[in-house]
């Protein structure tokens, strides 16, 4: 039970992220409501766990290695890359462009720097080095068997933020659609 217990923090970690409006489940609802599909917000889900996960593999990459990261320059890095990214999407753009919803590319850059900026992979150094650097002998660990069990965190960190995520933003399309249709009813009763 002791071995599972890192494993579970993970998971754990990864929902609560999931709960979280800043990973992406408000902007995955958004697009199934604007497109009147929920099936949209799950599609919404792919570019946001590209961009959630890369962020988390980098840290589980530098842990697996035994690599040392400060929080600030990689704070420094995802908030240079949102200003970059804001000015290529604004230069040259009228109102109307600038309102229009991002893409796949630019959701997944989105989750990327949020992912970043609040340390979502840093969350997980407690429990992966447990897992990369545990009960072996030094002989024993290898880079490549800590970085497999390094992405196998990340992957399971990132289905339990996608499957809160998911759930929260197919739930909140439904629950518009229902308050909307509920609404219709009332104001053609009147």
């Amino acid at each position: 039970m002791a071995s599972l217990w890192p494993w579970l923090v993970i998971a754990g970690v990864g929902a609560l992220h999931g709960l979280n409006p800043a990973t992406g489940w408000m902007f995955a609802a958004a697009w199934g409501l604007r497109s009147h599909d929920r099936a949209q917000a799950l599609r919404a889900l792919l570019p946001i766990a590209i961009g959630h996960a890369t962020s988390v593999a980098l840290v589980a990459g530098a842990v697996a290695y035994g690599l040392s990261m400060d929080r600030l320059v990689l704070q420094a890095l995802a908030g240079g890359l949102f200003v970059v990214a804001a000015m290529v999407h604004l230069w040259g753009r009228t109102a109307r462009h600038v309102r229009a919803p991002a893409g796949h590319a630019g959701l997944a850059l989105w989750s990327f720097m949020t992912a970043t900026a609040h340390g979502a992979g840093l969350m997980l150094v407690p429990a992966l080095v447990p897992l990369c650097m545990g009960d072996a002998s030094a002989r024993e660990i290898t880079a490549s068997g800590s970085l497999m069990l390094a992405l196998a965190a990340v992957g399971v960190h990132t289905a339990a933020m996608l499957a809160t995520t998911g759930l929260i933003a197919a739930g909140a399309c439904r629950g518009f659609d229902a308050g909307t249709r509920w609404l219709r009813r009332l104001r053609a009763g009147t």
